[in-house]
């Protein structure tokens, strides 16, 4: 039994020391790893003002909603990762939030361009708008590059009637007011699919097909904030977050072992074994990673050792009471448990409130801190417990000074 539990203690301990070993790329690399916020990577944050009409039509809450649809799209086609956009109804705003922008003024731009796709014909009419496109993606064709226009049903229909009524005529194409060529009909288009020619590069045709295929802003938008994030703050504020962990880490770890000796030596293994658990669920769910965030997670890292030192201070008080090793320390998992879940499910609570009822960094916040009560709720109870039960089958009579426990006491 002694050598089993030993093994059992070997295996367990070279598992976690290789799962850390090769969790420092995967969860540190910047294109695959945990994705930074807007407050540590630097980037671009956004307040887009909906702005009434000229013919004086209020603005809804549902204008708002479509709005923020169309370009949170427009964010995924950018191909920003982890992008936040939320609603003020309100004040009629979309806050937009893009962590790692390489061009913040192109897309200030994309975003809040009204994109209302027409055309019109040899007078300058228009005779078709973009309500029925399909799809629209950048292409390279022997005339250039172009924008591959693909209809609905409908405005398939639509357009072979008015490709067919202005045969060798020609069709302006526009976005908002803004010219995209101007072709002539040379027959009729019956299969729904149209190209738009005279793009002088790839990214130019990319952009205005991201336009197109999010569909048009119900309202106008005009920039009402704009606050630029330097990458160099956000690696100063990651690296002064990064080394005042680290100092916490070590104070904790030492402060364990000095009043718990033994089991305070597991605990600091299991905040190991806590600290990949959140990472990799943090990579898991693409959650992203900010200020806020890194507080929760370093809130969560304290409230993970308060509950070892209460299982421990029972462990304690049931051996000072003359019970032995094993019987102590069963005792004193059993009946520290509800106090542990009690204190543990009120934070919950409260992070569950932050989650639902709050936005930005702090639902980030709150985010950290849930997975964190649940992952020191399984280190502390599950984890601790099966390593300090290995440990005592060892050796059941060891010297209680290596539990903090006087003999004399």
């Amino acid at each position: 039994m002694r050598r089993s539990n030993i093994m059992k203690l070997v295996v367990l301990i070279l598992l976690v020391v290789a799962a850390t070993v090769f969790s420092i790329r995967p969860l540190t690399d910047p294109k695959s790893g945990i994705s930074l916020g807007l407050d540590l990577r630097g980037g671009v944050h956004l307040v887009l003002q909906a702005e009434p009409g000229k013919d004086g039509k209020a603005i809804t809450n549902e204008d708002i909603d479509k709005a923020k649809a169309i370009i949170s799209q427009r964010v995924n086609d950018l191909g920003v990762s982890e992008p936040v956009v939320q609603s003020d109804y309100d004040k009629k705003r979309i806050i937009v939030d893009l962590a790692g922008i390489q061009d913040p003024d192109k897309a200030v731009e994309v975003l809040k361009t009204t994109a209302q796709l027409t055309f019109r014909d040899p007078a300058g009419n228009i005779v078709l708008q973009g309500a029925e496109l399909k799809d629209a993606r950048a292409g390279q064709s022997p005339s250039g590059f172009v924008v591959n226009l693909t209809f609905s049903t409908d405005g398939a229909k639509k357009f072979a009637d008015l490709t067919k009524k202005y045969l060798g005529q020609r069709i302006g194409v526009y976005l908002d007011e803004r010219p995209l060529t101007n072709p002539t009909v040379n027959s009729v288009i019956a299969d729904g699919q149209a190209e738009i020619t005279g793009y002088s590069s790839l990214q130019q045709a990319a952009d205005d097909a991201v336009l197109m295929r999010s569909g048009s802003l119900p309202v106008s938008m005009s920039i009402a904030e704009k606050r630029q994030v330097g990458a160099s703050l956000g690696v100063d504020s990651l690296q002064k977050s990064l080394t005042a962990g680290i100092y916490g880490l070590v104070f904790i770890v030492l402060f364990m072992l000095a009043f718990y000796r033994l089991p305070g030596l597991v605990a600091n293994f299991s905040l190991l074994v806590y600290a990949l658990i959140i990472l990799w669920v943090l990579k898991g769910f693409g959650a992203v990673l900010t200020l806020p965030g890194i507080a929760g997670f370093v809130l969560s890292i304290g409230m993970a050792v308060d509950l070892n030192i209460i299982v421990y201070e029972r462990i304690k008080e049931e051996m000072r009471l003359g019970k032995s090793l094993r019987a102590a320390m069963e005792a004193g998992f059993s009946r520290a448990f509800l106090t542990v879940f009690d204190s543990n499910i009120t934070t919950m609570f409260a992070a569950a409130t932050l989650f639902f009822f709050t936005s930005g960094s702090t639902k980030g916040f709150a985010v950290t801190l849930g997975i964190g009560i649940i992952a020191s709720l399984f280190t502390a109870v599950t984890f601790t417990r099966l390593v300090m039960r290995w440990i005592v089958g060892i050796s059941p009579r060891m010297n209680p000074a290596w539990f903090g426990v006087r003999r004399n006491a």
